[in-house]
């Protein structure tokens, strides 16, 4: 193995869950770079997300912190964004990966979606800066560009676009080999909601799944719950221009050209990963990078009934199809370990075993950084682990283990009374039989409570911890709620 500093990659997508990689287990779906990425690197079979909407789960991977200390507890709204200060970005009072990595001499580039923040200007230690004008996608083509200060319309895809960007900056670094890099490339696919994937795709891969049957995803009706949301979200919240609509994630479960369009836009992504390995041995780094490949959450394309993200039900459900990520992380030069690891993290966990793998974790006073240290996993040695994770969506915090999962839910509300679920995954691993209640259970969910109670009794910053009265950054999905629970006067946190 090398002793030169590596490279780090970092390649994130947008909604998508572990079985939409074919590497996964799904034989409908075509990935061979992303299935090559896996066969020669470790394919993490139960890697989760600490939340599942993009911004807050982009903000804990790059900081090593749960939503309810860095305050970003959903999407970050773009009709708000003109009131967001200049320069403003939702992690500017924490040290993140790119700042500590450039601080020790890295270079540093991020090329693709943002959405934590101000657009036009580098954010958080970043010099090589190229993104999209909105966190949304509305559309994989025609979308407005910034590439280090220079903002234009780029009429092609705009996966293609940022991997075409990121083969050039690996080019470019071929001129700096002692300097080691840090690329973060965040690609805005495969994205999964209207406009973008409605109707056939517009890209090379769609023949390829015009007539697939698509039995990788199951027939479901449509879950009550969903309704439930989509009624509270049209009452209370605003659409305005350009705003998301909320009517197709009722209309989206079992539509199956838009599950093909979808399919395709991983499709593009895998070529793009291609691309990116392949500019990476071109250019003689190979054998001194880590590339790491992951999902800022996953995603239901329908099962149990719902479209989209773990918000998609009321209330935000915890579900695995939700959080269940894709991380696959590749560097036979550097790593000493391949192969498939069982062990359950959470991507929250990246920051610190990044850090780690880089001989900088020990430098960080992380007494209120619950990311985990698993860089033992990745070079075939021992160490003490935990298989569990934790997860909160605004109103739900959750525990998963090998064994359970458990929905804890909000009780501070009188308009709103939430309901828990329990679901004991060995007899039941599809979370199909709420036990909660029960009193054959309740041995089990007082304990699980009180696990989730103690994680985020240690780790919540009461300014954002929405369960004892805190607020957010810019925008909640559920105002209603934390309304009605601690005032009409309740409003997000001011910028």
């Amino acid at each position: 193995m090398t002793t030169e500093t590596p490279n780090i990659v970092l390649i994130m997508t947008d909604n998508q869950p572990a079985d939409a990689v074919g590497c996964y287990g799904n034989r409908e779906i075509y990935t061979p770079n992303l299935d090559a990425l896996a066969a020669a690197g470790i394919r993490f079979d139960n890697a989760y997300c600490p939340n599942a909407m993009c911004s807050p789960s982009r903000a804990s991977v790059w900081s090593g912190r749960m939503p309810c200390q860095h305050g970003v507890h959903t999407w970050l709204n773009d009709q708000l964004m003109d009131q967001w200060p200049d320069g403003w970005n939702a992690l500017s009072e924490f040290e993140t990966l790119p700042e500590i990595l450039g601080g020790h001499g890295y270079a540093t580039a991020m090329i693709g979606k943002y959405h934590l923040g101000k657009l036009d200007k580098a954010q958080n230690g970043i010099e090589h800066w190229i993104t999209m004008s909105r966190g949304h996608t509305l559309d994989f083509y025609g979308n407005e560009m910034t590439v280090n200060g220079d903002t234009f319309i780029h009429e092609g895809h705009s996966v293609d676009f940022f991997t075409d960007k990121a083969v050039e900056y690996i080019a470019e670094r071929k001129a700096s080999p002692d300097q080691p890099f840090l690329m973060l490339l965040p690609y805005n696919g495969p994205y999964g909601h209207w406009p973008a994937i409605k109707g056939p795709a517009k890209n090379e891969f769609w023949e390829k799944y015009a007539d697939m049957p698509l039995s990788s995803v199951p027939r479901e009706g449509l879950n009550p719950k969903a309704i439930e949301i989509y009624n509270l979200s049209m009452k209370w919240l605003h659409r305005g221009k350009g705003g998301p609509d909320f009517s197709s994630l009722l209309q989206l479960p079992n539509n199956l050209t838009s599950l093909r369009n979808y399919y395709s836009q991983v499709s593009v992504i895998d070529r793009g990963v291609g691309r990116v390995m392949e500019a990476l041995d071109r250019n003689g780094f190979a054998e001194n990078t880590i590339v790491v490949y992951t999902a800022d959450h996953g995603f239901s394309l329908g099962h149990h009934g719902f479209w989209g993200h773990g918000q998609a039900t009321w209330p935000s459900n915890a579900f695995r199809i939700a959080y269940n990520i894709p991380l696959l992380i590749w560097g036979p030069g550097v790593l000493g370990q391949s192969g498939v690891e069982d062990a359950y993290v959470n991507s929250t966990d990246l920051f610190a075993t990044l850090l780690a793998q880089l001989g900088l974790w020990d430098g960080i006073k992380r007494d209120d950084i619950p990311s985990r240290n698993f860089a033992h996993l990745l070079n075939g040695g021992t160490g003490e682990w935990t298989d569990e994770v934790f997860i909160e969506q605004e109103e739900t915090r959750a525990y998963r283990s090998p064994e359970w999962s458990y929905f804890k839910r909000f009780g501070g509300s009188g308009a709103y009374p939430l309901e828990h679920e329990l679901y004991d995954l060995t007899n039941d691993p599809d979370e199909r039989n709420n036990l909660s209640g029960r009193p054959d259970c309740r041995g089990k969910e007082d304990e699980l409570s009180h696990r989730i109670d103690d994680f985020f009794d240690t780790y919540a910053d009461p300014k954002f911890d929405l369960w004892h009265g805190g607020s957010v950054k810019s925008n909640s999905s559920r105002p209603w709620l934390w309304r009605d629970a601690w005032g009409e006067s309740w409003r997000p946190v001011a910028l």
